[in-house]
């Protein structure tokens, strides 16, 4: 019997798979449980539309975030402040930090604090690369440049 998967179901598929299971299977655990309905005509053309615009919806966000990470390449944030003789921070500069002053920068985008792969604060002065996750396999790095101040 052909069904089609509503959700996941362990060594069988994924929603919207289209999966071949023996009758019984099918009539007396997947179906009346919900995880799978029948494979109409109907229901697999509507299944492969809507697999077809996720791709296209996945292609445009993949293009979206190459054109963001072409605008992010070269990037050079600026910081200044307070800092011990040995060059530790008295504060941190922080993913908000980061955020704030890339904004600054007049991109033409808005850019999320999920993009920002900053495992701690920056607490030290000097030059830090700080790396820009866009989008799965689309990456970029930025420069921040952490200066102390002058008293």
């Amino acid at each position: 019997m052909r069904l089609i998967l509503r959700e996941a179901v362990e060594h069988l598929g994924q929603p919207g798979d289209l999966v071949t299971v023996k009758p019984g299977y099918a009539r007396n655990y997947l179906i009346p449980r919900g995880l799978a309905y029948r494979a109409t005509e109907a229901n697999v053309q509507r299944i492969e539309e809507e697999r077809r615009l996720r791709e296209e919806r996945i292609r445009r966000a993949y293009l979206e975030a190459n054109r963001q990470a072409s605008r992010l390449e070269g990037l050079t944030l600026h910081f200044t402040a307070r800092a011990s003789e040995e060059g530790t921070l008295f504060g941190s500069v922080t993913v908000r930090d980061i955020l704030e002053r890339a904004e600054e920068a007049d991109l033409d985008f808005e850019l999320d604090k999920r993009f920002v792969q900053l495992d701690e604060p920056i607490k030290s002065v000097g030059e830090h690369v700080v790396l820009m996750r866009l989008h799965a396999g689309v990456e970029t790095e930025v420069r921040v440049i952490v200066e102390a101040e002058a008293d």
